[in-house]
């Protein structure tokens, strides 16, 4: 009997403008159980349930938990360009892609800490969140950052 199971993958880009420096990292994440329960009306024919399209950035350094409905400091949100992609089978994997920069109304310097993927620009349901080590940006400057996140179906 196959389990179904979703498992979440972040990987952030940071572009320094001053020094050119280039920071890739990623990450594993936390399914919170609000976005498990939005899935779930999702699959579920007259369930309702809205469709995640949206990555945050915040400040906030408290964990991830289970319970957790939005992040701690939110800093951004903004739509993200959605994809299809193939991890184990042919279109498995729902991949949502955001840059932050200036131009998104950005301004002085931020710690990056947590990232979270949601189903509206504000509020909305959270699917996932994690927290990192501050990654500092000086958005002034015209440092970027690219976040990719992957929801797996597995």
């Amino acid at each position: 009997m196959d389990k179904l199971g979703l498992k979440g993958k972040v990987k952030i880009k940071i572009c320094k403008a001053k020094t050119g420096e280039v920071i890739e990292e990623e990450f594993d994440n936390l399914i919170v159980n609000a976005g498990k329960a939005e899935v779930a009306k999702l699959i579920g024919s007259g369930l309702g349930g809205t469709a995640f399209g949206y990555i945050a950035i915040g400040t906030g350094t408290t964990s991830e938990a289970a319970t957790d409905t939005a992040l701690e400091a939110e800093v951004k949100r903004k739509a993200a360009t959605v994809t299809s992609v193939t991890t184990n089978v042919t279109d498995d994997t729902a991949q949502f892609e955001a840059s932050f920069s200036s131009t998104d109304g950005l301004s002085g310097s931020s710690a990056i800490t947590e990232y979270g993927l949601f189903n509206a620009d504000t509020g909305g349901t959270m699917l996932s969140r994690t927290v990192q080590a501050a990654k500092n940006l000086d958005w002034d400057a015209g440092d970027t950052l690219s976040v990719t996140w992957q929801i797996i179906v597995q």
